[in-house]
């Protein structure tokens, strides 16, 4: 069995002499067919610098360099592009993902298991605001949402090859791994744990603001639920109009003063163009997600790689830029 463990980096020297350190003893614990493939996002640090020196080291730490920033969810595509594993890992750099959870992972996986998550137990060290956007979120997801995303999870979770192919053949720009494993199906588990703090440094990627960018894409790339709620809306704002004009009348009717006034028509006209607003955003949403899928862009472009064939480097660009896609 070869295993292939993917880390998308950006701005992360800190943390992969130690990631390294910590998860070739045990790939090798596992397998003795196994590489490591960071997938780095350009930076200003030595992040680069120091995956060569640890390539150096041990020539089964591998490299992609992108041209430009395309972000953590295309870097981890890449990554999922080049691995040859038959059971291939995708988790962060930080240490956040224990690399000593990956055998458990393996045990699973040889269970006959094609996807295996780690699911958190809990979600310290987090601000109260984050736990309560991804409480929401998944909820929200899940409740509206045409796939079962579990709760507590991230991208990190082990994949078998044949998962790996079907996510990468699907015709998706977003990147949002967690809903396209969802998709694709197959049998899933999970293997729980406590997350711990990070190694070292801050998080390069703006968890919050992230947060909220990948519970969008959930919810618009795997539901028109929706474009629905927006009809529904309309409709029960114009089904408030005619009872309000209904109970005017009958108070004209009965010579009872009407509750008219300034406050009345400006509550009124703001609760309209609230209503409208939110349909037009709604309708946006959707909107620049198709316009993301027509143009056909490649998902990344690859300045160069270390550690792969000459004749493979051009085949994740070549696969992303004729890529099927779309967008949460």
């Amino acid at each position: 069995m070869k295993l292939s463990i993917v880390v998308p980096v950006y701005r992360e020297e800190q943390n992969v002499p130690e990631f390294v350190r910590r998860m070739v003893p045990i790939a090798e614990s596992i397998t003795t067919d196994f590489e490591i493939i960071f997938a780095h996002d350009p930076s200003t640090d030595r992040t680069q610098q120091v995956i060569r020196e640890q390539r150096e080291k041990d020539r089964r730490v591998k490299l992609i360099e992108f041209s430009r920033r395309f972000g953590q969810p295309m870097a981890t595509l890449a990554g999922m592009a080049h691995a040859s594993g038959d059971a291939v890992v995708v988790m962060d750099v930080d240490l956040q993902d224990p690399p000593e959870l990956v055998p458990a992972m393996i045990e699973k996986f040889l269970e006959g298991y094609d996807v295996v998550y780690a699911q958190r137990r809990n979600r310290d060290g987090e601000t109260l605001v984050k736990r309560i956007v991804a409480k929401v979120g998944y909820t929200l997801i899940n409740g509206i949402s045409d796939v079962d995303i579990p709760p507590n999870t991230g991208d990190f979770r082990l994949m078998s090859r044949r998962v790996v192919n079907e996510v990468l053949s699907l015709k998706e720009s977003h990147g949002f791994l967690r809903g396209m494993v969802a998709l694709v199906g197959f049998k899933q588990t999970c293997v729980r744990f406590d997350r711990p703090a990070r190694f070292a440094g801050r998080t390069s990627y703006n968890r919050f603001v992230g947060s909220i960018l990948i519970g969008m894409n959930g919810v618009v790339c795997f539901s028109n639920t929706l474009l629905s709620l927006a009809t529904l809306f309309g409709f029960a704002v114009a089904g408030m109009s005619f009872l309000m004009a209904v109970a005017y009348l009958f108070m004209k009717l009965a010579g009872a003063p009407f509750p008219l006034g300034n406050p009345t028509v400006v509550i009124i006209v703001l609760f309209l163009g609230g209503v409208q607003l939110i349909s037009v955003g709604v309708l946006g949403e959707y909107i620049g997600r198709i316009y993301d899928e027509v143009k056909q862009r490649p998902r990344y472009v690859i300045d160069e790689t270390a550690g792969f064939l000459e004749d493979e480097a051009q085949r994740p660009v070549q696969a992303a830029a004729g890529s099927r896609e779309c967008s949460a």
